[in-house]
C-alpha cells in the first residue's frame, strides 16, 4: 500500500541555530501551514540558495552536472519523495524513467531538492512523516518568516550603502569567485530597492 503523499515546495533556507555550520532546509506543505525543517549541510544549502535565487555559476555544480546527465540521456525526473523519517533523518528517493521503465532512486533529502529545483520535479512527503516531522505554523506564537535570504545571512551595513551599479558590479565578482552566499545576499538588496 502506497504512502498518502502530501506536495511541498521549498520556502528557503536559513542557518541553523541547534546545529553549528548547518542549515536549515524549510519545506512548506501546499494549501496548509504546516511546514517541515530539514538540517542540511553548507555545499546542499548553497546549491538550493542558488536556485532560488536564479544565479547562474559560472560552472556548473554537481546538482546542475547529475540533472545534465540525466537530460542528455533523455532520463525524465519525475518526483521527489521523502517516505521516511527516524532518529532525525529523513529518507527519499528519486523517480525517474527512461521511457520504458520506473527506477527509485534513494537520494538524500538535501541532493533531491536540489535536483527537484534544477528539473522541476514535484516535491512530495508522506503524510505520516510530515505529521512526525513537521509543525503548524498557524500555532506558533511568533512564527518566523523564512526565505531564501536567511540562507546567506544579514546584510553587511557598508554594502546597504552602495549604488546599485557597485552592487551589480560585486554580485559579478562573487559569482566569478564561487562566493554564491555573498551574490544573493546582494541581489536581495537590490530587489529590495526595487519594490
Amino acid at each position: 500500500m502506497e504512502a498518502e503523499k502530501v506536495e511541498v515546495r521549498v520556502m528557503g533556507v536559513t542557518y541553523s541555530h541547534l546545529q553549528q555550520g548547518a542549515y536549515l532546509l524549510v519545506l512548506a506543505a501546499e494549501g496548509s501551514s504546516q511546514r517541515v525543517p530539514v538540517i542540511v549541510g553548507t555545499a546542499e544549502a548553497q546549491s538550493i540558495a542558488i536556485r532560488l535565487e536564479n544565479l547562474q555559476p559560472p560552472r556548473p555544480m554537481t546538482h546542475d552536472l547529475i540533472a545534465h546527465i540525466g537530460e542528455a540521456f533523455g532520463l525524465q525526473f519525475k518526483e521527489v519523495f521523502i517516505h521516511r523519517f527516524d532518529d532525525g533523518i529523513f529518507y527519499s528517493h528519486i523517480v525517474m524513467s527512461d521511457g520504458e521503465r520506473e527506477v527509485l532512486v534513494d537520494s538524500r533529502t538535501s541532493d533531491a531538492v536540489a535536483i527537484a529545483l534544477r528539473t522541476d520535479m514535484p516535491i512530495y512527503i508522506a503524510s505520516e512523516v510530515l505529521q512526525k516531522a513537521g509543525f503548524d505554523m498557524s500555532q506558533m506564537e511568533h512564527a518566523p518568516n523564512i526565505t531564501s535570504q536567511e540562507a546567506v545571512g544579514e546584510p553587511e551595513t557598508d554594502i546597504e550603502s552602495m549604488s546599485d551599479a557597485e552592487l551589480q558590479a560585486r554580485i559579478e565578482r562573487a559569482v566569478a569567485t564561487e562566493a554564491y552566499e555573498e551574490a544573493a545576499m546582494i541581489q536581495q538588496i537590490l530587489k529590495k530597492r526595487k519594490l
